[in-house]
Parts: C-alpha cells; structure tokens; sequence
C-alpha cells in the first residue's frame, strides 16, 4: 500500500490546510513545557555553587563545584532510556498523550528538589536523594524535547515551519531568563545568607504550579494532523500494525536512515554543547573562576538571554527563506573563529568586553537553536519520527549534558581558562562536518506526511511547485537517458554484431 500512494498523482485534496488557531495553541503548550525544562537548568546552574555547599559541604568550593555539575550531568545517562521508552508511546499512542506524561514527571521532580533535607540534616541521603530526582527529570525530558520539536512541526504549515520552530527554543530561552530571574530576585529580597540557607528551594517549588499550567494547555490539544494521517492509514489497510505501533527496530533505523541519525546527533551535539557552556556553565565560570559575584554574574547572563530572545525568531523567519544549511555552516565556522577571542574578552576584567564575549557566543548559539527544532524532526518518517528522533537526540544530549562537569574539570585540573573555548573550538568541527554533509529540508513537506499550508491559496502554489518539481525531474531524467542512449550508440558502433 505504502509504493501505490507514493506514486500516486497528488490534489488539492492531499494539501493539509493548517487551522491558525489549534496552531497557536500547539506552539503554546509545547514552549510552556520546553520553558518548565529549561527553568530547572536553569536555576540550577545559577545556584550550583549554593548546591555545592549545602549537599557536597566537606569539598573544597572547586570540588563542591563540580560535583554540583556533575549532579547536573548524570541525569544525561537516563535521557536515553527517556526517550527510547517515549518515542516508542508518541509512535503508537499519538504525540499529546505523551507530552501530557512528561510535563507531569518533569515538574513533580523538579518540586521535589526543594524539598530534600541538607547534608547536614540526613548525610549521605540529601545527594542521593538529589540524584534520583535529577534523574527522574533526565526520564522524562528524554521525551519531552523532541516530543515538542515533532508536535510543532507537525502543525506547522511547510513554508513557516522554522519560524514556527523557533518559539519552541524561545521558550528555552525564556525558561532560563525566567530561572535566573527568579534567583536574582529571591536573593534580592532575602539577602544572600538567607538565600543559601533556606531561599534557593524556593525556585524549585514554582515548577509545581507551572506543570499545572503546562498541563492543562497540553490536555487540550488535539493530536497532530500528521500523526492523524499515519492513524487512518492504519485504520484503512493495517489495523494490526495500529494496534502493534512502529514495526521498525532500531537496528533498522539505524541502517536505513543511518544519515539522518549522523546529521541528527551532529546538530544536536553542536548546539548543546555551545548552550550548556554558555547558560549552564558561564554562571559558575563567571563567579568561582573570574571571582565575580554570584548576582554580577547572573545579571550579565540574563542580560544575554534577553537579547537572544529577540533574535531568535528572526532566525527561523529567514532559515525558511534561506534554508537550514546556511545557519549550521556559518555557525560552525562563526564558533571555530571566534571561541578564543570571546574568552579573551570574558578574561578581560572589564565588564563591558566581559559582556561582548558572551554576546557573541550567544550570537552564535542562535544560529543553532533557531533552526534545530524545525530540522530535526523532517529527517524521519512520519511511523518512525518520534523513537528514531529521541533516539539520536538523546544519544548526542548524552555527550554534551557533561559539558559543564567537563569544562569546570578542565580549567580546575590545567588552571587554563581558555579550556572552555578550545572545547568549543572541537565541536564547531562537528557542526560544520554535519552542516556540509546534511541536506537541506526548507519549504518541503515532512517525510511520510501531506504537504502542509497556512491556506488554500498557498495550497495552490504548493501544489504547482510540486508539479513543476515533477517536470523538472522527468526533464533531467530524459537528459541523463538522451546522454546514456548516445553513449550506447556510441559503443554499439564499435561493436560488430551490436545494432
């Protein structure tokens, strides 16, 4: 069944019209829940060093350091198991449903971090205990990102598709801004001695209320047009393979699409990398290493972050007149260059060049991001998309969640304060690898589903383009047939009893 639909002729009927107001809704809920996400590593970054000191109290401050971090980092472990158990849920049982499990797991599990007792108070228990809740919150964020990346893209009409996947990392960025606005706040009010006694539990209660609200926009939400498609299908030709979901092992995706696994984890890899340097450990960097003080460090951040919110959509506007590729490739090249010199002005002393070198690491961190969530998701099919996406995404989130751990681990063992940037300076070289090698995927409809668009006049020009596709490709067939025939004539004629 799979081959005759794909050679059949394509209608105005086959064009998937997106209804504005389900899109909104979409995006809405699927942000809130990437905010909630990032307002945890958020606020966690930003009180590492308080962290340190109430659950690891016997280190000295570089070792309670990365310890803390490195509490950050385990939980990468489990994001694998996350999403191979999700992706296969939100293949077989629908993309809502199991957005609507993440949110609940992942702000029950941040709450619950406010709520572990001191070292001092149960021992060996509090980092246990922040362990297993840091590693609840890796389970569930194994599915929630891609999850989200897939149910955006899968509302989203073809031609604003990047657009529309960048308030996806807005959200990100705003549930960092939100995370460490809140601990500058807190601190603000209460004092600083307050704060590290008792105040830093504070932030990790508010992911409670904020779960609730994620989870009732996403409650609401209808399941993907796409998935809805994939759905009747089954209904029409397989009901066996509904009730069994996706039939397709990993094994075989990893040999059958093993070029949209490598572009997947190179993309990955390259952005995280740049954000948890940049947001996660810029904080600890800026205060323990350059001996700023902790709030001096967090406004300068959230300075950034503020700014990065205004670029970011204006990334995904213009990667969907432009393409993905060129923002990979010129972000690649931008970090490989520029990584020394904005380490030399974070080193400078000087609060003005301190600011100028994160801006421009946050700069090229939006080439990134802006484009990552309207990228990944088009390089799987539709039956395969959400385990195969976790999949690869976990695996290269795994390599770069111990970028923070690994990063204060350098710079404490070497006493070199540019490790940061030669770190970064190897993952441009994967970025660029990967933005070189991948294809394109703007303005084309997702793999294994209709194509999508925001009305029935843009529907008509889909349609026409497809066609003209079409005729471009049979001319250039019969180019390479007229070419191949002229060839065979050619040694024909050499040939004695060859016509």
């Amino acid at each position: 069944m799979e081959s005759k639909e794909s050679v059949s002729p394509i209608g105005l009927k086959d064009i998937t019209i997106v209804d504005d107001a389900k899109m909104r809704k979409a995006i809405t809920a699927a942000a809130l829940g990437n905010a909630m996400e990032w307002f945890d590593f958020g606020v966690y970054g930003f009180v590492a060093y308080v962290l340190g000191k109430v659950f690891f109290p016997g280190a000295d401050p570089g070792v309670q350091m990365i310890a803390a971090l490195a509490t950050f980092s385990v939980p990468f472990l489990i994001r694998p198991l996350g999403g191979l158990f999700f992706g296969a849920l939100g293949d077989k049982y629908g993309r809502q449903k199991v957005l609507a499990a993440t949110i609940v797991i992942m702000s029950l599990s941040t709450f619950a971090i406010g709520l572990i007792p001191s070292y001092a108070s149960i021992g060996i228990w509090a980092p246990i205990l922040l362990l297993l809740a840091k590693m609840a919150q890796g389970f569930s964020v194994g599915g929630e990102y891609t999850g989200a990346s897939i149910f955006v893209a899968e509302y989203a009409p073809d031609r604003k598709r990047g657009f529309l996947g960048s308030w996806l990392d807005f959200g990100s960025i705003a549930g960092f801004v939100l995370g460490a606005g809140v601990v500058v706040l807190i601190t603000a009010i209460i004092g600083e001695e307050k704060f590290q006694d008792w105040g830093w539990r504070l932030p990790f209660f508010l992911a409670l209320p904020l779960g609730m609200i994620g989870l009732y926009l996403r409650h609401a939400l209808e399941e993907t047009p796409a998935f809805q498609q994939h759905v009747d299908k089954l209904e029409q030709g397989d009901r066996e393979g509904l009730a069994g979901g996706p039939k397709v092992s990993f094994k075989e995706v990893a040999t059958k699409h093993w070029r949209s696994l490598m572009t997947c984890i190179g993309v990955v890899a390259a952005t995280n990398v740049t954000y948890y340097m940049l947001l996660t450990y810029m904080p600890s960097y800026l205060s323990h290493n350059l001996h700023y003080s902790e709030n001096r460090g967090v406004l300068i951040i959230i300075a950034i972050m503020v700014g990065m919110l205004f670029v970011q959509p204006a990334i995904g506007f213009i990667s969907d007149k432009i393409g993905r590729r060129p923002f990979i490739i010129f972000g690649s090249i931008a970090l490989f260059i520029l990584a020394i010199p904005a380490f030399m002005l974070i080193n400078s002393g000087k609060i003005g060049l301190i600011f100028s070198g994160l801006l421009i690491l946050a700069v090229v961190l939006n080439f990134f991001i802006g484009v990552m969530a309207s990228t990944l998701p088009a390089m799987f099919p539709t039956h395969i998309r959400y385990s195969a996406l976790a999949s690869a995404f976990n695996v290269s989130v795994l390599i770069a969640g111990v970028t923070p751990t690994v990063a204060a681990w350098l710079v404490e063992s070497t006493q070199n304060l540019y490790m940061p940037a030669y770190y970064l300076m190897v993952t441009a070289v994967v970025g660029l690898i990967t933005g070189v090698t991948m294809k394109e995927t703007a303005n084309k409809p997702l793999r294994g589903a209709a194509p999508a668009a925001s009305d029935i006049a843009e529907a008509r020009e889909l349609l026409q383009e497809h066609h003209d596709n079409i005729e471009q490709k049979i001319e250039d067939i019969d180019a390479e047939i007229a070419e191949l025939q002229a060839k065979r004539d050619h040694l024909a004629q050499q040939h004695p009893r060859i016509e």
